[in-house]
């Protein structure tokens, strides 16, 4: 072993900490220090020497710790320290892991009832904060309409342009293969019943109704979503909202509501834009996969195509960005001030975002089908 020389004399084993221990090799220190516990089991004497240990650090005085409290339970273990400067260092790092009392610190493991617990307290706990955050928004947009002077117009122009114009080609590209791949599914097995025709039928409805409005809402909550945590998060980090808050300024008016308002008004025509590709992709699958053509297709599609279906598709887009600005927004207020919750929260800010547009518009197809449209 490279970090730790055992020597075996008599009743005796000798654990000799070789070259330095340091965080960079702890993974590899900690293997051999396993080894020699295991190998220890026979010794009723251990003896920990330092002589030949060349570094000492925090996180090798704490492997020291931890190597020491494994053997002293049931062994006498015999400590060498090489200086008097490395004995006070160990020993303060010892102190402040020992409890006042001189008691190791026992990391208890939650059971399953106390994790579940835990859980559903946070759970619970950010569903209120959310939504007191909706309340907030909700307020601050209403001070929008009594005083329309302090609406910040340029910010949400920038929204719909980062957030609509910039986020196209990657909905046109899903959107497109989205609809090659319905309409290739559907070919195959309509031609094996001669309904050819019926593919128009299935395109137009299905994209414009559900895929387009829900692919686009998806795509936008990894994008757009995302990108709201991490910019509000970068800010809470670097102190700027504090400072935006010394100032003076509404954090809601001047950060949220310009974001949410934009993506409101980029997303249906995001989800528009999405219904025309979407439909072209199974256009040109279906012109040369069953040999429907361009005139009749569209021909087809405009008799078959109703209104509502278009609209219904439209009306979604405003609700899912409201869902996907809020989450992404609330969660970046919630980043710490490290640069890890950064990750962690983005992270969820996506998830939940696409979790509640799925169950949202899982809720919209069940009232659409109870009214009958």
């Amino acid at each position: 072993m490279k970090y730790l020389k055992l020597i075996e004399k008599n009743d005796s084993l000798h654990l000799k900490c070789m070259d330095a221990w340091d965080m960079y090799h702890a993974q590899e220190i900690e293997n051999e220090i396993n080894q020699a516990v295991l190998k220890a089991k026979k010794y009723n004497n251990i003896i920990i020497d330092l002589s030949q240990l060349k570094d000492i650090d925090t996180a090798s005085a704490i492997m020291i710790y931890e190597l020491i409290e494994l053997f002293k339970k049931n062994k006498t273990v015999e400590f060498l320290r090489v200086s008097e400067d490395e004995e006070k260092f160990i020993d303060f790092i010892y102190s402040s892991i020992v409890k006042e009392k001189g008691a190791p610190i026992a990391i208890k493991p939650l059971n399953f009832l106390e994790r579940t617990g835990k859980y559903f307290i946070g759970f619970f706990t950010d569903i209120w904060l959310f939504i007191n955050f909706i309340g907030e928004v909700t307020i601050s947009f209403f001070t929008y309409l009594i005083h329309p002077g302090r609406i910040r117009f340029k910010s949400i122009v920038k929204g719909i342009e980062n957030a609509g114009v910039n986020a196209l080609p990657i909905i046109a590209l899903t959107s497109f293969l989205v609809g090659v791949v319905v309409a290739y599914q559907s070919a195959v097995q309509l031609q094996k019943f001669g309904a050819n025709i019926f593919i128009v039928d299935m395109i137009g409805i299905s994209v414009t109704r559900e895929l387009a409005p829900l692919i686009t809402a998806i795509v936008v909550a990894g994008r757009s979503g995302s990108s709201y945590t991490a910019q509000i998060g970068a800010m809470k980090i670097t102190r700027e909202l504090d400072a935006m808050q010394t100032m003076g300024f509404n954090l809601f008016e001047f950060i949220v509501l310009p974001r949410i308002i934009a993506l409101m008004i980029a997303m249906p025509l995001m989800i528009f834009f999405a219904d025309l590709i979407g439909i072209f992709g199974g256009m040109v699958v279906s012109k040369y996969q069953i040999d429907i053509s361009y005139i009749e297709f569209i021909k087809r599609l405009q008799n078959v195509l109703e209104l509502k279906h278009f609209y219904i598709g439209l009306a979604k887009g405003p609700v899912f960005a409201l869902l996907i600005a809020g989450i992404g927004c609330f969660r970046g207020f919630q980043v710490k001030q490290n640069t890890e919750s950064i990750g962690r929260y983005t992270t969820v800010s996506v998830v939940n975002a696409i979790f509640l547009v799925i169950a949202c518009d899982a809720l919209f197809s069940i009232i659409f089908t109870k009214l009958g449209v």
